[in-house]
């Protein structure tokens, strides 16, 4: 008894002296590689940072806009955006991906029912005495324990995958809001261009008018008619052109708010304020704030915690397993107390050849690890360049509408002028139709520059990283 008893206590003692183990995690721990940051953005001279007191993005960055049509459409886009509907699903099956992995980490048991009825050959010598039968309810219990921290880098890799898909969702998000701002943008400036195209046509109308009264009196000759004709109907023709540039721009809003083409559109609301300004960051803190930093950084810590799951399997494995239950060769006595049976005891099993294959695995980790790290610099130098090229464009862009503000009123100016010469008959109408012809190029160059100008501040805000942060993007849910 004393025996039976000592057995026991030295596979318990061993099973406990396993678990006991202190164990460790082989494999590299994730420091993230420095990156060169500029102090200040060589484009913002003069461009005020953002400070704690002043309004700040937020997720809702669009109303620094003041539109409230532009409000509307974007409280659809995360509801009804298709993309957005895929990403979200994809970030939740990262996270479920890290359940599943933290599941490696408690023991697995599983339970059964067997019944079988067999004879041995007669020429082993094992099938003398016939038939028998076996019945068998076994629970095994099967627990691998984590020496060298393969389950724990699994789980370390999963979590960072996880962030990462919370991140890329948050990247999309962002990059939809910011095409349809864009996008709005385009088309109230579309707007505006139409809303000056019909007052010109009104006042080329009129002029025509003019024309042929005085053709009709013998004052001016047939061409002046049909100069006034000619830009009367190309202005015309323009104003269709930009119907189909409008419809088009309408299709792609619908489609990023998730509802078809057919049954949407937007009444005519010219584009007339200047862009809000838009608060930036330091360029140190831009790496905390732009979601498609954040998901390459968290790509790179989870190919680091792949390294250490790797050279894990240089090492040896180490399981418990426990299995109790009943069996017996005759039913009437399966589920009686001396059908009992059990066994406990670790296992460790080591790989001594596998033909390379180890050593091949972890290479290929090395490697998707050190593209990681550069795919993280590139990031992070495009984020830089995408501030710096929006900021260049919103100051030069405001320049140039002052000057070209300016311009168009001097076209304006010189239009009133030539056309009361040519009623007092000094110029022909030639100089009319060029004074005209210069007005109308001035003021769509005016509108391009305005909507540019509201495309830039756009893409400003998507290139500091809209109103998102790695708070928000790595909170798990």
């Amino acid at each position: 008894m004393f025996l039976y008893n000592s057995r026991h206590l030295g596979l318990l003692m061993l099973a406990g002296l396993l678990i006991l183990l202190p164990a460790c995690s082989v494999g590299p721990d994730y420091v993230k590689p420095t990156v060169e940051i500029p102090s200040a953005f060589k484009e913002g001279l003069g461009w005020k940072v953002a400070q704690p007191g002043d309004a700040a993005l937020t997720e809702k960055w669009w109303q620094l806009f003041n539109d409230t049509t532009l409000d509307n459409l974007e409280e659809q886009v995360n509801i009804s955006n298709l993309n957005i509907v895929v990403a979200e699903a994809q970030f939740r099956q990262a996270r479920a991906l890290v359940e599943a992995s933290r599941s490696a980490f408690y023991p697995t048991l599983t339970i059964g029912a067997a019944a079988s009825r067999a004879q041995g050959s007669a020429n082993t010598g094992r099938g003398q005495g016939g038939a028998s039968s076996d019945f068998l309810l076994p629970v095994n219990l099967s627990w691998e324990i984590d020496v060298w921290g393969r389950i724990r880098r699994s789980v370390e890799a999963s979590k960072s995958s996880f962030q990462a898909s919370a991140a890329d969702l948050a990247a999309l998000k962002l990059s939809v809001h910011a095409e349809l701002a864009s996008d709005y943008f385009q088309l109230r400036s579309l707007d505006a261009l139409k809303q000056y195209l019909d007052e010109s046509v009104a006042y080329y109308q009129k002029s025509l008018e003019l024309t042929r009264n005085r053709y009709a009196a013998g004052i001016v000759s047939r061409v002046d008619v049909l100069q006034a004709e000619t830009i009367l109907k190309s202005t015309q023709a323009s104003m269709i052109d930009l119907d189909v540039q409008r419809s088009q721009l309408e299709h792609a809003i619908a489609l990023l708010i998730g509802k078809p083409a057919s049954s949407f559109s937007l009444p005519l609301q010219p584009l007339s304020n200047p862009p809000p300004h838009i608060p930036v960051v330091l360029p140190s803190e831009l790496l905390e704030r732009r979601p498609d930093i954040a998901s390459t950084e968290r790509h790179m810590s989870a190919a680091n915690a792949q390294i250490g799951v790797e050279r894990a399997a240089y090492y040896p494995t180490v399981k418990l397993g426990t299995s109790i239950g009943l069996e017996a060769s005759d039913i009437a006595k399966w589920l009686t107390w001396p059908s009992r049976f059990w066994s406990v005891g670790p296992t460790i099993s080591e790989t001594v050849f596998d033909g390379g294959l180890r050593r091949a695995q972890n290479e290929q980790v090395l490697a998707a690890y050190d593209a990681t790290v550069a795919s993280y610099r590139q990031t992070v130098l495009n984020a830089f360049k995408e501030v710096e090229d929006n900021l260049a464009a919103l100051r030069t862009l405001e320049n140039e509408a002052k000057i070209q503000d300016e311009a168009v009123e001097s076209a304006r100016q010189t239009v009133i002028v030539t056309m009361n010469q040519y009623k007092a008959g000094i110029v022909s109408y030639l100089n009319v139709i060029s004074a005209q012809n210069t007005e109308l190029a001035n003021k769509r160059t005016s509108i391009g520059i305005l909507e540019r100008r509201m495309v830039a501040a756009v893409l400003l805000v998507k290139a500091v990283g809209g109103g998102w942060n790695t708070d928000t993007i790595f909170k798990e849910k």
